[in-house]
């Protein structure tokens, strides 16, 4: 295949044009061949706005490729990538466990049962209906389910934020997740856009209908089930207890997020390598979706052939990184607790991305140093930083929160100008210093100083902060082997975000399938 990069085009061009370009580039405008757009994104440099376009061009003729491309610019071959996972001859015994349906378990599970492994998902949390209605009710000021909230449940914790495909890692794998997404109903887009997204609202959907593809393979799903203990013996996995009762198991991939702070309590004693990584913890900023856009986009601002603005921004204060995370467009801030008393916010938007606020975390790291590398330790941080936030709130999962200004100032007030708090459980004015403490939120003040020397945006004094945002990634690692077999003990993968190998839901999926990858090139499929 022929990657043509580097096409621009004036706004609102389409597809078919962008192919023309190609061809043409090629020498070959009526050349035979599959053409399609690979990707899209936007250039404002110059005054102007541009699409900045590249076309993949398959000619199943490598000699024919290699003569196109032969002294042009921006054209080069790539190599059509498959995954055809190597099937060892080792019998497994039983079929493999996967615990958690979030996206490294989903894919996990779903790769395994298409190749034969009839793998048993088990979710602590409710299938997607029965969770969308819980989770609105949590919303809307209902009770807090220990077990069913917006970590745990179908889909796990991304179910219920942007549905954001952006991923930071180079891996051809990323590819065989955005089509897989899109095989199951997810916008045809995110096979081009630069920032792809599928939004909270056809997530849902998708997510079920792979759930279905998993069980018509032979797989089976298994709902409000609960990994409580893992059955151990000479170093080796031979079973999982459950709140369901105990399941026989050699081969168990651990996919659980990293909200599963009782599933690693448990892990204490099994003779595992866990060690503490990088995360931050921060709160959510808000601010009008149109002073965004007027931000990014200067005078081509509400121009409707652009989609809503998004930023990512970082910044080293004293000695820490500060930086915005999972920026969700025209969305809103949620509820996101998942332990009675204890306040904890994300962001969520829909695939139109038509709210009127455009909210992002803002985060300061933190890392072993700050918990004597004790990885438990910084987990109880978290919990500790939540529980604080409710209280200052005043309980019942309210929110504590202040204006910019005042929390640049150190004042703690909560005014409300053309910025309207989304967070639907009501916020509260408090002085934020109280919760994070002098010298994380002396970084947290440095960095919105620092961006808003970039973003105009930034610089609202009525933007509105939320607190708090403690579940940006995991606290810890499980170590594991090149095998992708945890350290200290045989037979189980630690996999995904929950074991500090991923950070959103394409990074995680792509751990899910090379951890499937892994034990498919060890086992073949047990004859039970």
């Amino acid at each position: 295949m022929i990657l043509v990069s580097d096409i621009r085009l004036p706004l609102g061009s389409s597809e078919e044009e962008a192919i023309e370009k190609a061809r043409i580039r090629l020498g070959h405008p009526q050349a035979e061949g599959h053409y399609r757009l690979r990707k899209l994104s936007y250039d404002f440099r110059k005054g102007r706005a541009l699409q900045v376009c590249s076309v993949l061009a398959d000619f199943r003729d490598q000699q024919l490729e290699e003569q196109l491309i032969r002294g042009l610019d921006n054209c080069r071959q790539i190599e059509k990538k498959t995954l055809a996972p190597v099937i060892g001859n080792e019998p497994l015994a039983f079929r493999p466990v996967v615990v958690g349906s979030g996206p490294a378990g989903l894919f996990c599970a779903y790769l395994l049962s298409l190749h034969g492994y009839r793998p048993l998902l088990i979710e602590r949390g409710a299938p997607m209906d029965e969770r969308t209605k819980m989770v609105e009710s949590f919303f809307l000021g209902g009770e807090l389910d220990y077990e069913t909230n917006v970590q745990f449940g179908e889909g796990g914790a991304g179910t219920f934020s942007d549905g954001k495909l952006t991923s930071r890692i180079h891996d051809e794998l990323c590819e065989y997740v955005l089509h897989t997404f899109y095989r199951f109903g997810a916008p045809e887009d995110i096979l081009y856009r630069a920032k792809p997204h599928i939004g909270t609202d056809q997530l849902k959907d998708i997510i079920k209908r792979m759930r279905a593809a998993i069980e018509e393979n032979g797989g089976e799903v298994r709902f409000h089930c609960r990994l409580d203990d893992i059955l151990v013996k000479d170093g080796a996995v031979y079973g999982v207890m459950t709140s369901q009762g105990a399941i026989p198991c050699q081969a168990l991939i651990l996919a659980c997020g990293h909200s599963a702070r009782d599933t690693f309590a448990m892990l204490a004693d099994k003779s595992l390598s866990i060690t503490t990584k990088p995360f931050s913890v921060g709160m959510r900023i808000e601010h009008l979706q149109s002073q965004v856009d007027a931000s990014l986009y200067g005078k081509f601002a509400g121009n409707a052939l652009l989609p809503p603005g998004e930023y990512q921004l970082s910044e080293q204060v004293n000695g820490r990184g500060v930086y915005t995370f999972c920026m969700c467009p025209g969305g809103q801030v949620v509820a996101a607790a998942s332990e009675y008393g204890g306040s904890v916010t994300n962001g969520m938007s829909e695939y139109a991305r038509d709210g009127k606020n455009a909210n992002s975390a803002i985060c300061v790291s933190v890392s072993g140093k700050d918990f004597g590398m004790n990885p438990f330790r910084a987990m109880e941080f978290q919990r500790q930083l939540e529980q604080a936030a409710y209280a200052a709130a005043g309980g019942h999962y309210q929110a504590p929160g202040c204006d910019v200004e005042s929390f640049l100032e150190g004042r703690g007030n909560l005014r409300i100008g053309t910025v309207q708090p989304t967070y639907s459980r009501g916020v509260v004015g408090v002085d934020m210093e109280k919760i994070f403490g002098r010298e994380l939120t002396a970084a947290l003040r440095g960095g919105l100083r620092a961006f808003g020397r970039r973003m105009d945006c930034f610089r609202q004094e009525d933007g509105i902060l939320t607190g708090v945002e403690t579940r940006t990634s995991s606290p810890l690692r499980i170590e594991r082997h090149e095998d992708r077999q945890a350290v200290g003990l045989m037979g189980l993968y630690p996999c995904g975000e929950g074991a500090g190998y991923a950070g959103g839901i394409t990074s995680a999926a792509v751990d899910g399938l090379r951890t499937a990858c892994a034990l498919m090139e060890r086992y073949c499929p047990a004859n039970e």
